[in-house]
């Protein structure tokens, strides 16, 4: 008889399932690969890797980087490295403060996949939800600072600066190049400020004080100034007579002002100021470090057509009913590219939501009654520092002291941080103390404590707060009315507050609910186990200017990611700071500017840029003082490589950089590249491979070995970060060793550089969301992140494929295969039927999908990206969306539809549209509402039709219109 044989035991091993994440993270598996290579034509996934990548390509190593781990494991890896963070009482203050998030905002929003895994809201009828929360910001800034219009939002108060700085100098009639700063701005605006100024040719000159800046006004002609308000040393300035100063130069006034003293503060729009920016950080956003926080910027009615930035405007739909649309120059650097006065793709509108979703829930009296609390605190905390026989600097104050401690200086900051305190560090033996909205009366007499002088007695609070007078001027205080608008005035319980944020969340079209297919924007899993460790205190409730030993967790999730990310890239050297993808190609021009001015060779000032680049790249190029020279693609749409070589012979003593983006914008990996770098390097140039589409290279290639100089990444793309309906974002920028001594510094921060200065606010940028990108790289580890490269690539092939026959792929490699996204060719339907891809786009809302990216870069096409993360059943469900389209345009085209009135024409359609007493339409509602079966089950209900741009543009409206106003707009356009 023969021994059976028992089954083999699963080892420890096995069983503890390392790479349980893996599988988690990208959609597909084996059996559907199975499915999917027979369709494209392939018998493995190798195979066809090996014939798209170039072999000349191929990574030379692996990376190496530490094996995956579960999701638990992650988590309690990086809990340790939190720990490391010492969470301090921080009253630094220079722009950011403590605040309470609100917990129906927290949870809601901020924790929310609804709302964070949104895209930019370019397709308008998906993007209601969160388009009406950004006018709410919008209004709010507007309200707050008495301007006229404002946009939502920028990056920073740093960045919004300098982006004040240039658009003054396009508005107004000065032709000067010098632009003035008061001292007592916040330093890192300063050093930001700088930054931007020098390639533009802008001459910035710098008072010692506020007090001196009449002086330097007087001294010279200038096209602009800037002036804090409250100054950062807490001073309450009155500026109003600065105003008037500057415009009898032809000049512009810029005001960074802190919006939760607006509340209490005469708005800068109510004294003649023309431009006002600042942070909304203490509007319900943690510290993170330094970010991610949604800045501002607003300005006059007359400025309003150069206003960088996105602007939520207010137009009408097809039914002519009230509709938001982003407004026709929030892409201007997609549409002007060298001549674009702004870089700025990517926003803050996560943090912006978050800000206005704050003032919806405290109401202006509730903002009113914590800007006043700050100050009462601060009035009592100075009168008690006065009363112990401290000398206070600034007389007037809303929220900050100055306090000249001479001797006592290094006694009372050994007190503070034995006490697990942070004070501001100001010049010399003076001390600053900054209080906000978490100050508690306990916090005060702690305070009191560390200044007390030897035998002086310690005032009680009691004692002098019955009488308390605020330290605002009189004459500075605010008597204007703000945040008048039902919507600010509505949402007073959580059950109102909740059903709000649900009722927006509802309108709109995210991850969360099907796959958003947009090339280049690669829209894929933010997982929930990234995610956590955003909200941890150990990360959120760190100031950026904290103490060093206070941020020890940082600096070891700074130092982990910059090596993983080397590893990832091939490069030898990384910048976290550049805190959208926008500023990190910024920061790798100037460190190619940079390095070529350090060997003697600043007249190398060409950036050569093919036709078929993001709008981004010119644009960048132009602020960072290059000279663009575009170059031309051939009918494959790659970089056409004789014209690129024409154009480095004519220019090559001027030569500074190429910027391609690989694999290309086309979606194709160009076998020729490596010849390119070698060219660009043979005449003295850098080559800067712009990392929009590095989810089709990890792992099989990196731009750092193939030739590339300097790259920057998206995070919010490839390394999982949500795209937060548009924003945060973060951009680091990869360079090659000789570069590594021009990344950006930071002086203020700490940072040192060879030549680049501050290029964001914070020294490490959005740090508070870089722990999702840690998470991911830690979960995936190389063997994970390379799979997912490959299942891209698989996925995007496997949809060129099955709709080859519905829709040509434009462009593909000889054996005709693409990279991670394909490009659907729609134009030759338009002269058949009339359906243009625009139409496509809006009928696939009826289907339950985003559109992909539309018109870019070729008009009158749809580019496709599914990612890895997507199931094979989503998409297939796509794909027969896409079938059935054909479907309906090909009645278009046999004449069964008119061409004028068919399903895709009067896309999308509402509910209500549906449901009207009269249908004349000559298809039927539930084709309409159910083209297939499939949707019956599962529907999403777009709020509104198809919204009419035209009237947007005419009647630009970008805050929250009165309802009567709003209602009468929209019987106009009905009629």
């Amino acid at each position: 008889m023969s021994t059976p044989v028992l089954p083999l035991t699963p080892s420890i091993g096995d069983l503890e399932n390392a790479d349980e994440f893996i599988a988690r993270h990208i959609g597909i598996e084996a059996q559907d690969e199975a499915r999917m290579l027979p369709a494209i034509g392939s018998a493995t996934r190798a195979e066809l890797i090996d014939g798209i990548v170039p072999p000349a390509i191929r990574r030379s190593k692996p990376m190496r980087l530490p094996p995956a781990v579960t999701e638990a494991e992650a988590l309690a890896e990086l809990k340790a490295i939190a720990a490391k963070n010492k969470v301090a009482k921080s009253y630094i203050g220079q722009g950011y403060y403590g605040t309470h998030t609100p917990g129906v905002i927290l949870r809601n929003v901020l924790e929310n996949p609804a709302w964070y895994t949104a895209y930019t809201p370019y397709q308008a009828e998906i993007s209601q939800g969160r388009m009406e929360a950004l006018v709410n910001f919008q209004t709010m800034v507007c309200d707050l600072t008495g301007m006229a219009i404002a946009n939502a939002s920028m990056l920073d108060e740093a960045t919004a600066a300098a982006e004040a700085m240039t658009l003054a100098r396009r508005s107004v009639k000065s032709k000067s190049n010098v632009f003035l700063v008061s001292g007592d701005c916040h330093p890192q605006t300063i050093e930001v400020i700088r930054t931007r100024a020098a390639p533009l040719g802008i001459e910035v000159r710098v008072s010692t004080v506020s007090e001196t800046l009449p002086h330097l006004m007087a001294s010279c002609e200038f096209f602009g100034v800037l002036a804090q308000y409250p100054a950062t040393t807490g001073h309450v300035h009155d500026l109003r007579p600065l105003a008037g100063h500057a415009h009898q130069f032809d000049a512009a006034f810029c005001v960074a002002a802190d919006l939760l003293a607006l509340t209490v503060l005469a708005p800068p729009g109510e004294w003649d100021a023309d431009i006002v920016c600042g942070s909304t950080q203490r509007f319900g956003m943690p510290m993170g470090n330094g970010g991610p926080h949604a800045a501002f910027l607003a300005c006059r009615d007359d400025f309003k057509r150069s206003l960088p930035g996105r602007i939520v405007g207010v137009s009408v739909d097809a039914h002519g009913e009230p509709a938001y649309r982003l407004a026709l120059q929030t892409r201007e650097q997609h549409i002007r590219r060298e001549k674009a006065t702004s870089n700025i793709c990517t926003a803050q509108v996560l943090p912006a939501v978050i800000a206005s979703m704050f003032a919806v829930y405290h109401g202006p009296e509730g903002l009113k009654r914590i800007a006043q609390r700050v100050a009462a605190l601060t009035a009592v905390l100075a009168q008690g520092l006065e009363q112990m026989g401290r000398e206070l600097v600034n007389a007037t104050a809303f929220d900050t002291l100055t306090v000249k401690t001479g001797e006592d200086t290094a006694k009372i900051v050994e007190r503070a941080e034995a006490a697990g305190i942070n004070l501001g560090q100001r010049v010399q033996n003076h001390l600053g103390i900054s209080l906000d909205e978490t100050t508690t009366r306990a916090d005060v007499e702690t305070l009191w404590a560390l200044f007390v002088p030897a035998g002086t007695r310690m005032p009680r609070f009691e004692e002098l707060a019955a009488p308390v007078t605020s330290r605002i001027p009189e004459d500075l205080r605010r008597t204007s009315a703000f945040l008048t608008h039902p919507v600010f005035n509505t949402h007073k319980s959580e059950t109102a507050m909740l059903r709000y944020i649900r009722s927006l969340g509802d309108k709109d079209l995210a991850l969360d609910r099907s796959m958003i297919p947009l090339g280049s924007c690669t829209m894929k899993l933010n997982a929930t186990s990234e995610m956590i460790p955003i909200t941890w205190p150990e990360f959120a409730n760190i100031h950026p200017f904290a103490p060093a030993d206070q941020r020890l967790g940082y600096d070891q999730l700074d130092k982990q990611l910059r090596a993983w990310l080397c590893e990832a890239t091939g490069y030898a050297g990384i910048s976290l700071q550049p805190n959208a993808g926008s500023q990190g190609e910024y920061a790798g021009l100037l460190a190619i500017k940079s390095y070529h001015e350090a060997k003697g060779q600043g007249h190398r000032d060409v950036c050569l840029i093919p036709f078929s680049a993001h709008g981004t790249n010119p644009a960048s190029a132009h602020m960072a003082g290059m000279k663009v020279v575009v170059t031309a693609c051939d009918a494959e749409g790659n970089v056409d490589i004789d014209d690129l070589k024409r154009a480095c012979e004519t220019h090559s003593d001027k030569l500074a950089a190429v910027m391609i983006t690989y694999p290309s914008t086309h979606g194709v990996f160009e076998t020729r590249v490596k010849e390119l770098c070698e060219i660009v390097h043979a005449h003295g140039g850098r080559v800067y491979v712009d990392g929009a589409n590095m989810n089709a290279l990890v792992g099989i290639a990196a731009p750092g070995e193939f030739g590339g100089d300097v790259s920057h990444l998206n995070l919010h793309k490839t390394f999982c970060i949500p795209h937060g309906g548009g924003g945060p974002g973060v951009g680091p920028v990869c360079v090659v060793e000789d570069l590594v001594p021009y990344l950006p510094g930071h002086a203020t921060g700490g940072v040192t550089s060879h030549g680049v200065g501050a290029i964001s606010a914070a020294p490490l940028g959005n740090a508070a969301v870089l722990p999702i990108s840690w998470m991911y790289c830690r979960m995936m580890g190389a063997a994970g992140l390379k799979a997912a490269t490959e299942t891209a690539i698989l996925s995007a092939n496997y949809i060129s494929a099955r709709l080859k026959g519905h829709y040509p792929t434009l462009y593909s490699s000889p054996n005709g295969h693409v990279a991670h996204e394909c490009i659907l060719d729609l134009r030759p339907l338009k002269d058949a039927s009339g359906v243009t891809a625009e139409d496509v786009a809006k009928r696939l809302i009826d289907y339950g999908f985003h559109a992909p990216t539309l018109s870019f870069p070729v008009p009158g096409t749809l580019m496709v990206e599914p990612t890895e993360s997507e199931p094979l059943a989503e998409l297939d469900r796509f794909i027969d969306a896409m079938i059935a389209i054909r479907g309906e345009i090909r009645r278009v085209e046999e004449g069964v539809w008119p061409k004028e009135d068919n399903p895709l024409k009067n896309a999308p359609h509402t509910a209500a549209s549906l449901l009207g007493a009269e249908w004349t339409r000559p298809y039927s509602r539930e084709l309409a509402a159910f083209p297939l079966a499939t949707l019956r089950s599962g529907k999403y209900w777009p709020p509104i039709g198809r919204v009419d741009n035209v009237y947007g543009d005419r009647n630009l409206f970008c805050s929250c219109v009165p309802v009567a106003e709003l209602a009468s707009s929209a019987a106009s356009a009905a009629e």
